[in-house]
């Protein structure tokens, strides 16, 4: 189980299984009859300390496939030669958080971020797989030989589902991977992915051929169908399950989604202030959450614009600097925008990455890959804004202070969406923790 590196006081869920051990129940005692009072109110109390207290209503999860390096981008050090010499590869510049920087490439973002929390002690224990580590990430635990978790989006899903019927309650910019899926919450949990953002969903789309009324007769035969087949095998969840995905599916193909996909209806000027590709994602982020979807994922790892993406080995870290020039006009275009609209109070933005990178440089002038410390940003979300959580050493080797786990940035996420982090779900008749042992930081909450 991977817990935060921070002393924290016992769980409920420790003491019920401490209480187990000693026999308590065996003794037919009353559970709390033993504890001293203040203790019994701690362990009553944990729920309500912890519980569903955020405001946002949305969560926009911008996502850094590949591992970007916190220390060429939200924790800068001392400046390397990209050679020899480990550091950070710019310069470093000053933001609205005091005494905080950021490396130069963020220069638009820098000015904005009272309205963010760096996070800059995330850390966990997977280094060498990608894959894995993305999926720690997601789902906020190891690999499970017996449970499938559901990703942080299909919980989210689970919980809030969307703000309109008309919507998904969960959408994924990139390309479909099981890290994203909803494991054991089941098929209505999952989510639509689009690899085109000027079309919308391509699975959505009616053919050019099939008129309106042919399209409401063969939803008609297909309920007729479907209903047929729920009844049939009437109580298995998995049949059930993607029967109400496919009735969602359909009525998600209506005009009132499809909509959404039109940029063309944004102002010129807002489109150019966003950017390229990923910063077009950005905006129809905003439209989708504006629409309703609660949880969206923007993917930002195109291997094209400096060769290797965010997974900066050899000469991927030359270009680097394009990246994080694309990644800073989208983000501060992207708060500005909600600001604008007053909706950044009600969306968190949380930008991502499976880990950092350390800060020698390989033989090709890159880096490798980097667990023990690395960083993630929030943004909005009704958050105590204007914060650094948590310190590395004077090259972000490691953690010299207030760390927190993944499970604790799930938590965290979850709070602020107003769903209790200490909840628990189940995967049929086995409850499963919401979070592995996280915590929120309480601090960003007032």
């Amino acid at each position: 189980i991977e817990t935060s590196m921070r002393n924290t006081p016992h769980t409920r869920r420790e003491f019920l299984s401490r209480a187990g051990q000693f026999g308590f129940a065996a003794a037919g005692l009353p559970l709390f009859a033993e504890l001293p009072a203040a203790l019994a109110q701690e362990v009553e109390g944990e729920a309500g300390r912890h519980g569903p207290e955020g405001t946002a209503e949305a969560c926009i999860f911008i996502w850094l496939g590949g591992g970007a390096c916190h220390i060429d981008t939200w924790d800068p050090k001392r400046r390397g030669d990209g050679k020899k010499q480990p550091g950070s590869y710019y310069d470093l510049i000053p933001t609205a958080i005091p005494g905080a920087s950021v490396c130069q490439p963020l220069n638009r973002s820098a000015p904005l971020l009272d309205r963010a929390v760096l996070v800059r002690s995330l850390h966990h224990d997977v280094v060498d797989e990608h894959a894995a580590a993305t999926n720690r990430l997601h789902t906020g635990r190891p690999v499970s030989g017996t449970v499938l978790y559901p990703s942080i989006g299909s919980v989210v899903a689970h919980e809030r589902g969307s703000g309109d019927d008309g919507v998904p309650a969960y959408v994924v910019m990139g390309y479909p991977n099981v890290t994203r899926g909803p494991g054991f919450l089941g098929a209505r949990y999952s989510y639509i992915y689009l690899t085109e953002t000027d079309a919308g969903p391509t699975g959505l789309a009616r053919a050019a051929d099939i008129s309106g009324p042919r399209q409401a007769r063969r939803e008609a035969l297909l309920a007729k169908l479907r209903e047929s087949y729920v009844q049939r095998f009437r109580g298995d969840p998995k049949i059930e399950d993607y029967a109400a995905a496919e009735v969602a599916g359909l009525r998600l193909a209506g005009p009132e989604f499809m909509d959404v996909f039109r940029l063309d209806r944004e102002p010129a000027e807002l489109r150019t202030a966003y950017g390229d590709e990923f910063g077009q994602r950005c905006l129809l982020a905003r439209r989708l959450v504006e629409r309703g979807v609660r949880f969206v994922e923007v993917s930002f790892n195109l291997n094209f614009v400096n060769g290797t993406g965010w997974d900066t080995h050899n000469e991927g870290q030359l270009n680097q600097h394009l990246l994080i020039e694309g990644l800073d006009r989208a983000f501060a275009t992207l708060l500005t925008d909600l600001e604008r609209r007053r909706l950044l109070d009600r969306t968190l933005i949380v930008i991502a990455t499976e880990f950092g990178r350390p800060p020698e440089f390989d033989g090709g002038g890159g880096r490798g890959h980097h667990s023990r410390a690395f960083s993630a940003v929030l943004a909005g979300g009704g958050l105590r804004t204007g914060q650094v959580i948590g310190e590395t050493d004077e090259l972000g080797r490691e953690i010299v202070g207030e760390a927190v786990s993944v499970p604790d940035l799930h938590a965290t996420i979850y709070r602020a969406l107003a769903i209790d982090p200490a909840k628990e779900l189940h995967d049929g008749d086995r409850p499963v923790p919401i979070t592995d042992m996280g915590q929120p930081i309480m601090k960003l909450f007032a």
